[in-house]
């Protein structure tokens, strides 16, 4: 079970676990290298939710995880995500602003936005001073209001509570240079979905063929599309899906930081069919 932070920037609260009715006990478990089934059939995806200002629904809580809990899990990000960044950077939900911050001693210019009011005004607050930073009060699918175009974007765990996610990719790439990259993380899977995403607004899970046709879709080209985190796709079907966990113990994700996220940086290497996590670099057509 990865240390889910749709936004692991945004302020942390610790939360404990509830459990919802368990399935069936005869459920299999997944077998080795294959995608587990969904324990019952697929649930409905919902809407998606409108912005909350954390923590005040259960729409935001996700955004309360990903802290000194998942030290080792945001260092991950950070190193999937580095390699393909630019000199400047727009970052869509950008939270508190954490994440962005990091790339800050290589860019010329960063972009962060949310559309929390609350997040929108403690990134102001954040980067008043600073004149290389623009903020952006942004809700997609819209026109996104650069001031100009920027070479790469990144988009952690934002893409599946956006219902017209083509529409959304596209407003992306026009804020983006041709030849600049769109770089995407998204929950994979539905049949890892459960109460947990309908609880905080997923309109769905990706794969990589449905990430693919999602990209193509909005005119860029994918260079990247590929599961991650193995284990915490396995971790996640077996606590959410099958136990009914509605939300992660931040102790148990403290754990799982330690322990088992620097296995999962091996096994990324072997490239699995699986995980809990689709990433997707996509490049703007020259």
């Amino acid at each position: 079970m990865r240390p889910h932070t749709d936004n692991p920037n945004k302020a942390t609260q610790r939360l404990e676990v509830t459990e919802a009715t368990p399935g069936s006990a005869t459920d299999p478990a997944p077998e080795p290298g294959s995608i587990p089934a969904a324990a019952g059939p697929v649930p409905a995806a919902p809407a998606a939710a409108g912005p909350v200002q954390p923590p005040a629904s259960d729409d935001a809580l996700e955004n309360h995880l990903g802290g000194e809990e998942a030290r080792n899990y945001r260092k991950y990000e950070f190193d999937m995500v580095a390699p393909y960044v630019g000199r400047s950077l727009l970052e869509v939900g950008s939270g508190l602003g954490d994440f962005s911050e990091q790339f800050l001693p290589r860019l010329d210019r960063l972009v962060v936005s949310d559309n929390d009011p609350y997040c929108v005004d403690q990134l102001r607050k954040r980067y008043e001073s600073d004149p290389a930073v623009e903020v952006l009060d942004l809700a997609l699918p819209m026109k996104v209001p650069v001031s100009q175009p920027v070479e790469t974007v990144v988009m952690m765990n934002v893409l599946e509570h956006i219902a017209d996610d083509i529409k959304a990719l596209h407003c992306l790439a026009e804020a983006t240079v041709p030849g600049g990259r769109i770089v995407i993380w998204v929950p994979g899977y539905m049949q890892l979905y459960g109460e947990f995403d309908q609880r905080v607004g997923h309109v769905t899970r990706y794969t990589p063929k449905t990430l693919r046709a999602t990209v193509k879709g909005a005119g860029l080209e994918p260079e990247v599309v590929r599961p991650i985190n193995f284990i915490g796709g396995l971790a996640w079907w077996l606590t959410v899906r099958r136990r009914g966990v509605t939300y992660p113990d931040p102790r148990i994700v403290k754990i799982y930081d330690r322990t088992v996220v620097p296995l999962t940086r091996l096994i990324d290497k072997l490239h699995p069919p699986f995980g809990q996590t689709v990433f997707c670099v996509a490049r703007v057509p020259a």
